[in-house]
Parts: structure tokens; C-alpha cells; sequence
């Protein structure tokens, strides 16, 4: 199975199983900016622990490994769990929706974007920037999450909110790294 198919399926799961999704992440920025590769596709979601048993019975084993164990203790901490295609070696990397005010706005701004006749929710440009940013943070200065959010930025610049991304920036702490995307993208 494609990576692409693997997301199809994965959003069919999600939407069988009413659970609120966003993709996000690198797969994300390479539809909004500059594509690239990436061995994982990440989705936040408001997943339910009912809602998990379905999305574990879309990905049975011997093709699939979702350690369901693990998803149950995601739900209770909201952390991070992964589903994996055995098969093709590609991963799916599952975020739970925090309370955190940040993921919570990018949750609530989600857009519908078409991807290969899929229907998906994404990330709001503005807010995969932002995310990559802060990964780029978090991560001692990553420039493969910098060059993503730079890439974002290129393509999108002239639809941006940048008051919105300009207080989010100050908030997340990644104003610095903002200002250097700003002075660095090529512009129209």
C-alpha cells in the first residue's frame, strides 16, 4: 500500500469511526508549500476509546501493528500513538487533541482540502507553519521543520494571516525563528 492509500484508508477509519481529525506535520506542509518525502503521516485526533476499537479493527494484523494498549493509555494522558504498515514500512503518527490553547485554536481552524479525490481536514497554513517552527524549536534547530515552514510561507504568503501568526509566534516563544523565515523566503 502507497503512503498515499495508507492516509485514504486512515481518514476512512477516522470518519467511520466520527472521530475529529486533522492532518498535519510534514505531510501537511508538502501540500501547502514545498513537497517532500516523509516516512510518517501525522493526524491529530479527538479520539474516544470506542471510537479506538474501530480504528483498530480497520488495521488488522499481520499487515498492521497498532498496539492497543498503548492507544488506551494515549486517550488517558493525550499523548501520541502510532499505527504502522508492516508491509509497506510507512507510519502513522496519531496526536491527541490537547487542551493546550494552541491546539486547540489550530484544531478549531481546520479546513477541508482535497487530496487524490480524499476530502481531508488540514491544518490551517498559518498553523502548520507555527508547528513546524516550534518542532524546529523543540528539535535544537531542525532546518528540515524550518525549511518546511519556510516553504509554507513562499507559496502561501499572500493568503496569510500574519496577525494571527505574528501573536501565536510570541506566545509558542518562536518569534525569532519567524523573523528569520520572514527575512530568508523568497517573496513575490
Amino acid at each position: 500500500m502507497s503512503q498515499s492509500e495508507l492516509l485514504k484508508k486512515t481518514i476512512a477509519a477516522l470518519e467511520a469511526a466520527s472521530t475529529p481529525y486533522m492532518l498535519t506535520g510534514s505531510f501537511a506542509s508538502s501540500l501547502q508549500g514545498e513537497p517532500r518525502l516523509t516516512h510518517d503521516i501525522d493526524v491529530v485526533v479527538a479520539i474516544t476509546p470506542a471510537a479506538a476499537g474501530s480504528l483498530s479493527a480497520a488495521f488488522p494484523a499481520p499487515d498492521y501493528y497498532l498496539d492497543e494498549a498503548a492507544v488506551a493509555e494515549a486517550i488517558a494522558r493525550k499523548s501520541q500513538f502510532n499505527l504502522l504498515d508492516l508491509v509497506a514500512g510507512d507510519k502513522v503518527d496519531f496526536w491527541l487533541l490537547t487542551d493546550d490553547p494552541f491546539d486547540q485554536s489550530r484544531f478549531a481552524r481546520r479546513y477541508t482540502e482535497e487530496f487524490e479525490g480524499q476530502r481531508l481536514h488540514v491544518s490551517r497554513p498559518e498553523d502548520t507553519i507555527l508547528m513546524k517552527l516550534r518542532w524546529a524549536k523543540l528539535s535544537g534547530g531542525s532546518e528540515k521543520q524550518f525549511g518546511d515552514a519556510r516553504g509554507v510561507y513562499e507559496l502561501q504568503q499572500n493568503s496569510l494571516d500574519l496577525r494571527y501568526l505574528e501573536q501565536w509566534a510570541k506566545t509558542l516563544g518562536v518569534t525569532t525563528l519567524w523573523e528569520r523565515l520572514k527575512d530568508e523566503a523568497r517573496t513575490d
